[in-house]
């Protein structure tokens, strides 16, 4: 289905100029912007996957992952075609760079589909919910009005004012911090100022954040870059939960899969400034646990998907400390 985008503006010719995210894609008529599913049709801009899905899977919140935001629930996951970066390691390429067959779907579907399963609310994800914009905004508009949640899993690419109104209905967000220099968003085709703002934005408006860095032989892995990544985050706050993924070669990208000794010298540092960082895509004993930061004790076990919760709460049971989570 197709629906009138949010955030463009009409130019001559009927061409249009989208508005959504950095790109600013100029559009001429029959055309489509980056995304693939943001087109020009006589002039007007239109979301042309508006009610339609790739995927429907009842998920762990820990696959998106959040370990900080209802831990060993689950949670309605839901994605279509499309993104607006071009990363040669995507893992889901198969339905971010091409349009396939995609199912309809009624928002109010969704909304029975989740409290049947219990789920605690809708995650949008498996491709770049952003660009999916309207229906996105639409069905946490009312998902939220039955007190269920609602999680987007993103890139972060997208502009300062699509994003202040669409935060005004999400509850968490994990947003893939995919390196800290130009050099490498010029090669996904993002812009690093854009995620650096968004990342800010979200945790300034209370929105509960994760981190996710896929760490990527030769690409991404200078450790002066990554301690400037670690300062930046410091900065927002030190209890921003940070995901170091392993990376497997994939799509495009042929580089090795990322050395365990590289991943642990990454953990070991990123533990010097922020108080949550977990590995994953490895099988490493208490890297995915969580500790209290000030007295060290464990608070969440972790086995794959597999979670036992010992702390429920904000606060430290034996020291009192403060903690960054939500029950």
């Amino acid at each position: 289905m197709k629906k009138e985008a949010s955030y463009y503006k009409k130019l001559v010719d009927n061409s249009v100029q989208c508005l959504l995210c950095p790109h600013l894609c100029i559009i001429k008529d029959k055309g489509s912007g980056i995304c693939l599913i943001r087109k020009n049709i006589d002039g007007t801009l239109y979301q042309t996957a508006y009610g339609e899905v790739v995927s429907v899977n009842l998920d762990p919140i820990e696959k998106k992952p959040l370990y900080h935001f209802y831990p060993g629930s689950e949670i309605l996951s839901i994605g279509t075609n499309g993104c607006n970066l071009r990363c040669s390691f995507c893992q889901n390429y198969s339905i971010s760079t091409k349009e396939t067959n995609r199912q309809k779907v009624k928002i109010d579907d969704l909304v029975m589909l989740a409290k049947k399963h219990n789920s605690i609310g809708i995650a949008y994800t498996y491709n770049e919910p952003t660009i999916w914009y309207e229906f996105v905004r639409d069905t946490a508009k009312i998902f939220k009005e039955n007190g269920l949640k609602n999680v987007i899993v993103s890139n972060g690419n997208i502009n300062k004012e699509p994003l202040l109104e669409l935060i005004k209905y999400i509850d968490a967000a994990n947003i893939d911090l995919k390196g800290f220099t130009k050099e490498f968003y010029d090669w996904v085709k993002g812009d690093l100022e854009t995620v650096k703002h968004t990342i800010k934005t979200l945790f300034d408006n209370n929105i509960h954040t994760e981190v996710t860095f896929l760490l990527v032989p030769n690409k991404n892995d200078d450790i002066d870059d990554f301690k400037l990544m670690l300062d930046f985050l410091k900065n927002i706050s030190v209890d921003l939960p940070l995901h170091i993924s392993r990376y497997f070669s994939t799509y495009k990208c042929s580089e090795p899969a990322t050395d365990i000794g590289m991943m642990l010298k990454f953990y070991e540092l990123a533990k010097e400034y922020l108080n949550y960082v977990y590995l994953g895509n490895v099988n490493i004993e208490g890297a995915l646990d969580t500790f209290c930061p000030d007295c060290g004790s464990i608070l969440v076990k972790r086995a794959g998907y597999l979670t036992e919760i010992l702390n429920y709460g904000d606060k430290c049971n034996k020291c009192l400390k403060k903690l960054y989570f939500q029950f």
